[in-house]
């Protein structure tokens, strides 16, 4: 389910510097591993924006070529942070057929996520992912602690390259953006963010909201907004009406007891963990919810095993929560793209009274799976948020947001300034649409084809 800005914002506006520039020269030849007719280039920007002369890093591009004539490109991103565009395009050629008929479609993968991310840009050589997610502080000791912690981890992987670890926020990626664009000999951005990439996006409309035609932003999380506090408190009521649509199909199906067990085994959870059968795997109550709204979110054919799962917590066991495969443990683990995209707490204070907040709007979901609990692996991070949530400007051309269950609404709430904007909206789980959703695919490809921009809440 996520890294000085008036500087760099007025470089950039003067325009790009030489080595971006100069890879039009360069030409595209066949991607590795290809098998799907996609060409490649490597393309040279600045490891920092605001030092265009300085040290260059190498973005790897791909692009699928229209089949029919070309009326442009659409610059295609899969999120995590750090999705490799190229492999994932090569994977789902099937996604952009429609689309191809008229558009070229381009990726990239993102600075920073290198080999092991499958990535084939200029990589960060470390690992940044962290299992469990440390639990909340209780006391300014423990708070003292975790600060000493993620310093220590963070900084292991800085000392590897102190400038690209400190310049790789959704921002740098924008940035980077506007270089594509301008490599491409596009006259305005067409852009397709999926999940994480979006906040790539709505970060691109922030710098440079005069270089959109069309931009979708589908399933992901809003950045656009003046309250991050507001924001969090979204958050936790969507996570609660997840497990309220989970238990009110309980109240009518074979699990009638269990919305009535879950409060009392969350409650005794976080006072003594729940053990499993896994060894040395024992789960409090944070990361039983954290489990049951991933599940909750899955919709009905998830529901009954949850119900069943509940019931063997509530008998001592939480083996039915275990994951078949993976880390054993809610992974909701943050690095370096997120801890300069994303607020953290200043100190444990301000920390407790946001979880009592969230607990309070959100007693069934608590603070799990938000980004108060994420964003504990980014306190005392050694870079600071350089890319800070705000509104989206002023004179945005109409924009298309997309998603499933809770992701809609978040979308939804990012596009509101923004006037003529719509939201294509699936009733069910799920995450992104594009690649699953024909109906949602259809407005989609029209929007970026043709600029026609549905109703304001359409359903798919």
């Amino acid at each position: 389910m996520l890294k000085p800005l008036a500087l760099t914002l007025a470089l950039l506006g003067a325009g790009l510097s030489a080595p971006a520039a100069a890879a039009t020269a360069q030409e595209w030849r066949s991607c590795p591993h290809d098998k799907i007719g996609m060409v490649c280039t490597d393309f040279q920007v600045p490891a920092d924006w605001s030092k265009p002369d300085g040290r260059t890093i190498t973005l790897k591009l791909g692009r699928l070529k229209a089949t029919g004539a070309s009326e442009g490109s659409v610059l295609v991103a899969y999120g995590g942070p750090g999705g490799p565009g190229i492999a994932l395009t090569q994977a789902n050629p099937g996604w952009w057929a429609k689309l191809r008929e008229r558009m070229d479609i381009v990726t990239w993968d993102t600075r920073g996520y290198g080999e092991q991310f499958q990535g084939l840009s200029t990589g960060l050589q470390c690992s940044w992912t962290r299992v469990p997610l440390p639990d909340a502080p209780e006391d300014d000791a423990a708070f003292g602690r975790l600060s000493d912690t993620n310093r220590g981890y963070a900084e292991a992987c800085r000392l590897k390259d102190p400038e690209l670890f400190a310049h790789m926020s959704s921002a740098d990626h924008a940035r980077d953006m506007e270089a594509i664009r301008k490599f491409l000999g596009d006259g305005e951005l067409n852009f397709y963010g999926a999940s994480y990439a979006g906040i790539y996006g709505q970060a691109y409309a922030r710098l440079f909201p005069g270089r959109i035609r069309t931009m979708v932003l589908d399933g992901t999380i809003n950045h656009s907004t003046a309250s991050w506090k507001r924001e969090l408190e979204e958050s936790a009521r969507a996570n609660e009406r997840f497990l309220q649509r989970f238990f009110a199909w309980c109240r009518s199906n074979d699990c009638s007891d269990v919305p009535g067990r879950w409060r009392a085994l969350i409650a005794r959870a976080d006072r003594t963990p729940v053990p499993t059968t896994t060894p040395n795997v024992a789960y409090n109550g944070r990361d039983l919810q954290s489990f049951a709204i991933s599940r909750a979110r899955q919709g009905k054919p998830a529901w009954p095993d949850l119900a069943q799962a509940i019931r063997k917590a509530a008998q001592a066991d939480a083996s039915g929560f275990v994951p078949a495969r993976g880390a054993r443990y809610p992974d909701q683990a943050t690095g370096v793209t997120e801890c300069t995209d994303w607020p953290r707490f200043a100190d444990r204070e301000e920390m407790a009274a946001t979880h009592a907040r969230l607990r309070k709007i959100a007693p069934n979901a608590g603070t799990a799976n938000t980004l108060s609990t994420a964003t504990l692996g980014c306190i005392d991070w050694p870079v600071p948020v350089t890319n800070k949530p705000a509104s989206l400007p002023k004179g945005l051309p109409p924009l298309l947001g997309a998603g499933a269950w809770g992701e809609s609404d978040a979308v939804a709430r990012a596009l509101s300034p923004v006037p003529g904007s719509a939201v294509i909206h699936h009733d069910g789980p799920g995450h992104t649409l594009y690649g699953f959703n024909e109906c949602a695919r259809d407005h989609i490809n029209s929007y970026f084809t043709d600029r026609a921009v549905p109703a304001e809440t359409t359903p798919c």
